[in-house]
């Protein structure tokens, strides 16, 4: 492979779910590699939702505390080599593809997400970080990144059915697999998770931390900015909505709880300077063009709370992936919209065509509209002079993004 185009292409053309689960392959491919894994302490996240955010949070403390800190994220939203980064770095096309073609020239057949695992554990291992934030892909028990073995920290986020094709199709099922990360770690588990759920975790982490709500006092929450107190110290984050308030307060018990001792102030200081595309990111001059990645019930939900703020004086775009639970998203959704644009997310297999999201869509809101394009429906939507949502995939964020960006 001679560049950074023909290298992403080669590795999205090994499919996801190209093969079986199974830890087999990337633990023969490592060990070709002579195990790049076991070359750094690492905190493993997993979760339904708000790994992302989580996994944002738990970096960027750990950078403003001075150590190297690398960021293993799935999906990406901006780019392909956002999902490997360094301090903030994203990983040079150059290494990307020098690393890509030392992972291939093992002869070693493997799926996508586990090729791009071996790059992402090599080139943290090569360039000596100090400690790495591990987010899985599907999962966990059959991850990948479960071949981490130098674990500081394991962290269940949230969680919520979505895959239940491959994790299971109860929270409970969804819960034992995401706690196959779990090693002899100490464990930190997000504070409002689902009974069922804490439950599972409970019997699977021998030493679990839950943040403690009675310690927790949420000051205000606005369009870009949260501030709370917690445990009697006052933060505040750039990524808005009451559940990145729980996502800041779980990443809080992770570092302090990893072994390396960290000064309030970094704390303090990475919290703040946090930064996460696609969660309730706002754009326009007047912050009212609103992109946000929710794409599954637990998402919805969420994003629901926010929703009840604007009155009902609102547009959404929306487009979604087939294999989602598209009604029960939209149920939660669309009747807090005043107008609704349905475009079909392009350039990817899985979307769901934007016709057929309308009709779907039409049951919850009165005035649905079918955009040819994403630059058509922003143009519709901007019409409408509501409020702007955009969600229903991560898929659809990542494309939308640099129109937005653009504007």
């Amino acid at each position: 492979m001679k560049n950074e185009t023909e290298t992403i292409e080669y590795i999205h053309s090994l499919g996801f779910f190209s093969k079986e689960a199974s830890l087999e392959r990337i633990t023969a491919l490592l060990n070709k590699l002579n195990n790049p894994q076991n070359n750094f302490p690492s905190i493993h996240i997993a979760g339904t939702n708000g790994k992302g955010s989580t996994a944002a949070f738990t970096a960027s403390v750990l950078r403003s505390a001075g150590l190297k800190t690398a960021l293993f994220v799935s999906p990406y939203i901006i780019e392909f080599r956002e999902r490997i980064s360094i301090n903030g770095e994203f990983i040079s096309a150059d290494d990307l593809v020098r690393l890509s073609n030392t992972v291939k020239e093992t002869g070693i057949e493997v799926t996508e997400f586990e090729f791009i695992t071996a790059v992402a554990f090599l080139y943290f291992a090569e360039k000596k970080c100090d400690v790495a934030v591990v987010e899985t892909g599907l999962g966990g028990r059959l991850d990948a990144t479960n071949t981490l073995q130098n674990v500081l920290v394991s962290v269940i986020t949230k969680i919520g059915l979505d895959h239940t094709a491959i994790l299971g199709d109860t929270i409970e099922k969804i819960t034992e697999e995401k706690c196959g990360i779990i090693k002899n770690a100490l464990t930190v588990t997000y504070p409002m998770q689902d009974d069922t759920a804490l439950d599972v975790i409970k019997k699977s982490a021998d030493n679990l931390v839950v943040p403690n709500l009675s310690k927790l006092k949420i000051k205000n929450i606005e369009k870009i900015q949260n501030e709370f107190i917690y445990d009697g110290v006052c933060y505040k984050t750039r990524l808005s909505g009451k559940y990145q308030v729980y996502n800041a307060v779980t990443a809080i018990e992770t570092v302090k709880n990893c072994g390396i001792e960290i000064d309030e102030k970094y704390i303090q200081e990475g919290l703040l300077q946090a930064q996460f595309p696609a969660r309730l990111e706002c754009f326009g001059k007047d912050n009212n063009i609103i992109l946000d990645g929710a794409h599954n019930p637990d998402g919805a939900y969420a994003l629901r709370e926010v929703l009840k703020e604007y009155g009902g004086n609102v547009t959404a775009v929306i487009g979604m992936m087939k294999d989602k639970n598209v009604d029960e998203v939209l149920l939660s959704l669309l009747p807090l919209c005043k107008s609704v644009i349905t475009v079909t997310v392009p350039n990817n297999p899985r979307a769901m065509d934007a016709e057929e999201l309308s009709q779907k869509a039409e049951k919850y809101c009165g005035d649905v509209m079918v955009a040819e394009n994403l630059d058509l429906a922003l143009k519709q939507a901007k019409n409408k002079g509501n409020t702007i949502f955009i969600f229903g995939s991560l898929y659809l964020a990542s494309a939308v993004r640099p129109l937005l960006l653009a504007k």
